[in-house]
């Protein structure tokens, strides 16, 4: 198994407190997507993706057409994606993907954090470099054969297959998102859910105490609203969430 397997294996993925935060974001995905291709899911890989994922998370039909509606409004604020980069205490590097109708809030609410828990709000590219940019999908076990799926799909960017209690997920990198997506497709295949990750190069072990700092600063950001996801280089192996 590769580095996206050993990764999931670690991480509990804890990330939504709350069933209304992980709505919130699928809502946000959901409009930058209308915005960008229009809003029919036909047409638009990235619409259908944010609607695979609000069925996957239970969200309510009523609120994915809401979203659509709304974002099909021309006089409804765009959300901008605004990527943030720095590091907790101890040399965690740190990576922050927000949607944000205002950025010059979420800057000042980002800095704060980290001046609050020792931490350093870096420049663009002063730790991405240290992550990979994975694309991921998920779709049903029942009757593939994880070997012929690999073997079939590693010519559409594929790196690496492998089945979870509820399902088979499938990673290759950010750019091939949307020919891995085409030919899963084209294939008949359900997507369950569809979506990205950072996957450290390496990881730091941190002892209980130092583990306690870090997570302070990471529960800070992904309280605020305008956080879609936090990406770190702890290992999680010192984790308890």
């Amino acid at each position: 198994m590769g580095r996206a397997f050993e990764f999931r294996k670690e991480r509990k993925f804890k990330r939504w407190a709350s069933m209304a935060k992980t709505f919130t974001r699928i809502g946000k995905d959901i409009a930058m997507a209308v915005k960008e291709g229009g809003p029919n899911p036909e047409t638009n890989s990235r619409l259908r993706a944010a609607i695979q994922n609000a069925k996957a998370a239970n969200m309510p039909k009523d609120n994915v057409e809401r979203a659509i509606k709304r974002a099909s409004d021309k006089d409804t604020d765009h959300y901008k994606e605004v990527l943030f980069e720095g590091y907790a205490p101890h040399g965690i590097a740190v990576i922050i993907e927000t949607a944000t109708d205002n950025n010059n809030r979420t800057v000042a609410n980002v800095r704060s954090y980290f001046n609050k828990c020792n931490g350093t709000l870096g420049t663009s590219g002063s730790v991405e470099f240290m992550f990979d940019h994975k694309c991921h999908f998920k779709i049903p076990q029942e009757g593939i054969d994880l070997e012929e799926l690999e073997l079939d799909m590693i010519d559409f960017g594929v790196e690496e297959i492998f089945a979870e209690d509820d399902g088979i997920l499938i990673y290759g990198p950010f750019e091939s998102f949307g020919a891995i997506q085409k030919e899963l497709e084209a294939r008949g295949l359900e997507i369950l859910s569809s979506g990205f990750e950072r996957i450290p190069q390496v990881t730091k072990e941190l002892s209980q105490e130092d583990t306690a700092e870090v997570e302070k600063l990471i529960g800070l950001i992904e309280d605020d609203d305008d956080v879609q996801n936090v990406y770190h280089s702890m290992s999680s192996s010192t984790e308890d969430s």
